[in-house]
């Protein structure tokens, strides 16, 4: 580590991102709900529903990533982990894209656009350099997901530019694409891990399949054309039973994981949940593509709201108590902030058929995540236990 005798805040990469990504989530939900309810206007050159979209998936996420990404990397290549000002600054680029794009109606046209792009487009060029400088070349392929995440942003704001309703827009699609993707392939190499470590510590024989066996690279190369398909051509027949097929598959692919032998242990059951979010949302897109009932907010959500918030929610959980010392059990608030997110992600999928679940949803919504921030805040904004020996 390098020495850093500031803020604990900026004393490693997942801290800040991990904080404040959460917190801004649930203002943004707070706002979002006072939207529907017509209490506000917000000054955003965004419609009400695609800056919802937008501020949860590259706003949110992209902080998330930004977070387990400078944690990730030094583990990777065994250089030192950015800290400090320059940390800080990287943090102040993220607020500064949520600022723009929330005033944007104020601003000129390109503003909240370049403002917005330029964190994931420096936070590229940082993973790049230690890739290089690492030798890490296996991990390109995390940070080619990045590239494509970042032009879907860009797609994103193109769309919203001109007029177009952005929150059914192929930016999105690509973007969620993306981040199914990228939960498909960090998750196939920590679930897995952690479920053999709990297990082996726990004395059980039984060992879950390695990650990234043979059958897990067919399901991430046919999970790219299928998924690729739903972005360009979201209701076509075809479509709809590739993401069946989908389903299928990655279904196969996490009871190989053995998920059922880990209901001891929430930090490890967690993750199975949250990649199962993953085939229930392909199952859900593709049958309602082949049963006439196309483009429900609801099956994507599943998707959204439940792998990539219930993912992400696991993996900052886990990756918070461990890199600030405490040991990796889940307490019963951990739990409960678990429990919510799952709760949330089922309401708003059936929001579509009775729509005052959507409330349910976002409250349930807001419990997980203010949950999160209250309970292990403290534990970002404090060094580690031994560091104050």
């Amino acid at each position: 580590m390098r020495a850093w005798q500031g803020p604990a805040l900026f004393s490693f990469g997942f801290r800040p991102f991990f904080l404040f990504g959460p917190i801004w989530l649930v203002v943004a939900m707070l706002l979002w709900l006072a939207t529907l309810l017509g209490g506000i206007e917000l000054p955003t050159r965004f419609d009400h529903a695609s800056w919802h979209a937008h501020e949860f998936l590259f706003g949110y996420l992209g902080a998330v990533l930004a977070g387990f990404l400078l944690t990730a990397v030094p583990n990777w290549t065994g250089r030192l982990p950015m800290v400090g000002w320059r940390l800080a600054g990287l943090f102040a680029l993220w607020v500064a894209g949520r600022i723009a794009v929330m005033v944007s109606a104020g601003l000129p046209l390109a503003v909240a656009p370049v403002v917005d792009l330029a964190f994931p487009l420096l936070l590229g060029a940082l993973i790049l350099r230690e890739i290089i400088a690492g030798k890490n070349w296996h991990n390109l392929t995390v940070l080619a997901l990045l590239a494509v995440f970042t032009i879907a942003n860009a797609l994103f704001h193109l769309e919203a530019l001109n007029g177009d309703y952005a929150a059914h827009g192929i930016g999105l699609r690509l973007g969620v694409a993306t981040a199914v993707m990228m939960i498909a392939v960090i998750g196939g190499r920590i679930i897995p891990s952690f479920t053999r470590n709990w297990l082996a510590r726990e004395n059980m024989p039984a060992r879950p399949a390695p990650p990234m066996q043979r059958f897990d690279k067919l399901v991430l190369l046919l999970s790219l054309p299928v998924l690729l398909l739903w972005v360009v051509w979201p209701f076509a027949y075809i479509t709809g039973a590739a993401l069946v097929a989908l389903g299928f598959l990655h279904l196969a692919r996490l009871a190989r994981w053995q998920g059922h032998r880990v209901l001891g242990e929430p930090l490890v059951w967690a993750l199975h949940v949250s990649y199962g979010f993953i085939p229930l949302g392909a199952f859900a897109l593709g049958l309602d593509q082949l049963f006439g009932n196309p483009g429900t907010a609801g099956a994507q959500h599943l998707w959204m709201a439940g792998g990539i918030g219930a993912m992400t929610l696991a993996v900052m959980t886990r990756a918070t108590l461990g890199h600030a010392g405490r040991a990796l059990v889940a307490g019963r608030a951990t739990v409960a902030i678990y429990l919510c997110l799952f709760a949330a992600a089922i309401a708003r999928f059936w929001a579509s058929v009775y729509p005052d679940l959507s409330y349910v949803s976002g409250l349930l919504w807001l419990a997980a995540f203010a949950g999160f921030a209250v309970v292990y805040g403290p534990l970002l904004l404090r060094p580690r236990p031994e560091k104050n020996r």
